[in-house]
């Protein structure tokens, strides 16, 4: 499996945009929505075109084969399920360069009837995600020309497991947390970063899929941005971070203490665990934050901006992702779905034609002739149309 770096780059830096302004307690999937940006940007014209390529990272003429490069590598993942979808009506003609470039099975037909199109993207996104995401966060309207969605669904079982116990918390003193506890002799999966906004304490989780699990506690006063940017960065290689074994004695990081304990036969060092389990889901209107998205432009419908999709004018009228995610003693499973509307704009008014157009509908008359002779073969006058049949 390979993604280039590059790609994981840009994937991780909108992630870590994204978290600068979240709010409160929530979950997302920035590698739900980059590949679909990535598709729009390589489609879109003008203003909207620099836009997504700001958001998504890369150059637009890029973008497509970087999207498609996720996605099978995603495919190749053990553990995950991926997939990208693709609606339209028929009446919509696709760029063919465009749509050449995304998979065959992925194209499917809105029919305009809003309830029907919406279960079956619901049937969509439940199958995609194992059930975790049951409806398809778009709103679609009779006016919906395409809808373009990505699923991801990942499950890990931990390499060794976490036993559940109550857990005493001077913060969320008004309950009693599901703590997770477990001890090993592999120090270096926690370890200290000093970053600009404070240290950040990290400790890694390995799931049997090759999937793990990063849990970042910061020093109190750091926001949920500032962590999991920094959690982001130190991914990149940006703040090195000190492992466990080499952490002086005291409190060198955040939740940590290094200490010496007395024992009656000789043992090893030991990381002893304690956190709690969470289950969480998540709705975000990616709209809301256009700017970090890419959207700013594309979402007026006055006119169109994607001209490399398809001749007919597109704007974005909807953009929203479900997510969902779940970590407890045995393993870990998240799902998103993302989903982008397009809706028709206003066609570009800059030139003119003629438009005819003639309705008969009252007693008209006819000449039946010889073109080449003129010769009236039979004239009438029409006062009693044929009656529709009934049984039609």
């Amino acid at each position: 499996m390979r993604v280039a770096r590059g790609t994981v780059r840009a994937v991780n830096a909108l992630a870590a945009r994204w978290a600068g302004v979240a709010d409160g307690g929530t979950v997302f999937s920035a590698a739900g929505v980059w590949p679909l940006l990535a598709l729009l940007a390589d489609g879109a014209g003008g203003a909207a075109r620099a836009e997504l390529a700001d958001a998504v990272g890369l150059p637009a003429d890029q973008a497509a084969a970087a999207a498609r490069e996720l996605l099978g590598g995603l495919a190749e993942m053990r553990g995950v399920d991926s997939a990208l979808g693709l609606w339209t009506k028929r009446t919509l003609e696709l760029r063919e360069a465009w749509a050449a470039g995304l998979p065959a099975e992925a194209h499917g037909v809105l029919t305009g009837d809003v309830g029907v199109d919406q279960a079956t993207l619901d049937a969509w996104a439940a199958k995609r995600t194992g059930g975790l995401i049951e409806r398809m966060p778009v709103a679609l309207t009779e006016a919906t020309e395409l809808v373009l969605a990505s699923a991801l669904a990942l499950r890990t079982e931990w390499l060794r497991p976490f036993e559940e116990t109550p857990m005493e918390s001077l913060y969320w003193s008004d309950r009693v947390p599901l703590g997770l506890t477990r001890t090993s002799v592999l120090l270096d999966r926690v370890g200290v970063a000093d970053t600009p906004h404070g240290h950040v304490t990290r400790l890694k989780v390995l799931g049997k899929s090759a999937i793990d699990v990063h849990l970042l506690l910061g020093e109190e006063g750091m926001t949920s941005g500032q962590v999991l940017g920094a959690g982001v960065e130190i991914l990149d290689g940006r703040h090195p971070v000190v492992p466990g074994d080499r952490l002086p004695y005291g409190d060198p990081g955040p939740g940590l203490r290094v200490a010496k304990r007395r024992c009656m036969t000789p043992e090893p060092p030991t990381l002893d665990v304690t956190t709690v389990a969470y289950d969480m889901s998540a709705r975000h209107e990616l709209l809301r934050l256009h700017r970090l998205f890419g959207l700013t432009t594309a979402r007026d419908a006055t006119r169109g901006h994607f001209p490399g999709i398809s001749p007919f004018p597109l704007a974005i009228g909807s953009a929203e992702q479900s997510v969902t995610a779940r970590f407890g003693a045995r393993g870990f499973h998240a799902a998103a779905v993302t989903a982008f509307g397009a809706a028709g704009g206003v066609p570009d008014l800059r030139y003119l034609t003629t438009v005819v157009t003639a309705r008969f509908d009252r007693p008209f008359a006819f000449l039946a002739l010889h073109r080449h002779t003129r010769l009236v073969l039979a004239a009438g006058w029409v006062t009693e149309p044929e009656s529709y049949p009934e049984e039609d």
